[in-house]
């Protein structure tokens, strides 16, 4: 990854892909007047004048002398007579020197035009103070008073726009890619990445992204940021968030809208550890959506619950058989198919009975068998006993018949 990592100040002026509103800054300058050393005659200082010296050499007009002190940003900067260590100079160092130690305080090299116009940088951890007890001796490196340069304050945008995906993908690492499906069944690709935003005292600090539009151009959004900084300690482990989850509100690619998607990592499924090909190792990406499907079958659970079960592999919950009970049963007006009606004497259904529903069963008679043959045995008897009053009928008209003939 390009310089350790992402760096918002390689991306288009006011399009921070960090974290919506996280405070980061851009360096500020500010330039001294044109100045010249000592020598006859005189030239532009340089980065090998003096800070002191005699006249017709090159050093400083106004030199600084031992006990003077130059403050950068709270750190102060010691002139000694010789053997100068840590935060100290001597009076003899070159401008040079001079610069480099405000250099190891801001970040960020001073340099020196050949006009011998020195300029100072606030590099992006303070606003930039630089003053000195010794106002002449200041006064001939080019700064009257205090120089000052204010941070130039650049927050996080969350997007990634068409201009820079170039550059986004140089400073960044794949994260994989998950197929997911929205609310329609419809399957969305969604592309990942990692960027480290952030390292200090051994802690780093990564922002997750999504792709949201592959053909993005100019200032349309290309990637998006997650929204949440994902921070590991010294040994890898995850430090922050500590919920195992993250939440992101309307995830959308190519105009498919996902809505709102929660990432769910764990306690241990996210680390950081050491890689010399600045690659991310994938162990598992999965999700829980599913392709659009067919009604196939439907049943009746014994809890009475109608369930569908659909050409993807899902059985879902679609309606529920409720049971109802009557105060006077017995006067149900019975219709065709074995189904009842209310009556005035049954009172209306009241929801709430103790049975139960058994799915894909056939409800067993309740009829007395014993009974039924004995009626039908009466029955048949009956039948038999008409039949032969009917044939003694026809031939006492048949011999009637014969009579008369």
């Amino acid at each position: 990854m390009a310089a350790g990592g992402l760096d918002p100040g390689n991306f288009t002026a006011g399009h921070n892909p960090l974290v919506t509103g996280t405070p980061t800054f851009a360096n500020a300058s500010v330039t001294g007047t044109a100045v010249n050393d000592q020598e006859t005659p005189a030239a532009a200082i340089t980065a090998s004048t003096a800070l002191s010296g005699a006249a017709g050499t090159n050093s400083l007009t106004s030199g600084f002398v031992a006990g003077n002190t130059i403050t950068v940003d709270g750190t102060v900067l010691t002139f000694v007579a010789s053997g100068a260590t840590g935060n100290q100079l001597n009076v003899t160092d070159s401008v040079g020197t001079l610069l480099s130690k405000i250099q190891s305080i801001t970040g960020v090299a001073p340099s020196i035009s050949s006009t011998g116009a020195i300029t100072l940088n606030s590099g992006t951890a303070a606003n930039l103070s630089v003053s000195s007890n010794n106002a002449a001796a200041f006064g001939a490196l080019g700064f009257a008073g205090t120089a000052t340069a204010a941070r130039v304050s650049n927050p996080g945008t969350g997007t990634v726009i068409g201009d820079d995906s170039t550059t986004f993908v140089s400073e960044s690492i794949s994260g994989g890619a998950v197929t997911a499906y929205n609310s329609a069944g419809t399957p969305v690709n969604v592309q990942l990445r990692w960027a480290l935003t952030a390292t200090a005292s051994g802690a780093s600090t990564w922002n997750l992204f999504y792709q949201t539009d592959p053909s993005a151009t100019g200032t349309s959004p290309a990637w998006v940021n997650v929204g949440t900084n994902f921070t590991f300690g010294p040994s890898g482990a995850l430090t922050s968030p500590t919920t195992g989850t993250v939440s992101i509100p309307n995830l959308t690619v190519s105009n498919q809208s996902l809505g709102a998607v929660s990432i769910s990592f764990g306690s241990s499924g996210l680390t950081q550890y050491a890689s010399t090909g600045g690659t991310a190792t994938i162990n598992n990406i999965t999700q829980n959506g599913f392709a659009a499907g067919q009604l196939q079958s439907l049943a009746i659970n014994n809890n009475g619950i109608v369930v569908g079960t659909f050409s993807n592999g899902q059985n879902i919950d679609l309606a529920a058989v409720t049971l109802s009970h009557f105060n006077g049963t017995n006067y149900l007006h019975a219709l065709d198919g074995g189904a009842y009606a209310a009556t005035e004497l049954s009172g209306p259904a009241i929801q709430g009975a103790s049975g139960t529903i058994s799915g894909s069963s056939v409800e067993g008679s309740n009829a007395d068998i014993a009974d039924q043959f004995t009626k039908l045995i009466v029955t048949q008897q009956a039948y038999s006993a008409n039949t032969k009053v009917i044939t003694t009928a026809n031939d006492m008209v048949q011999s009637l018949l014969s009579v008369i003939r």
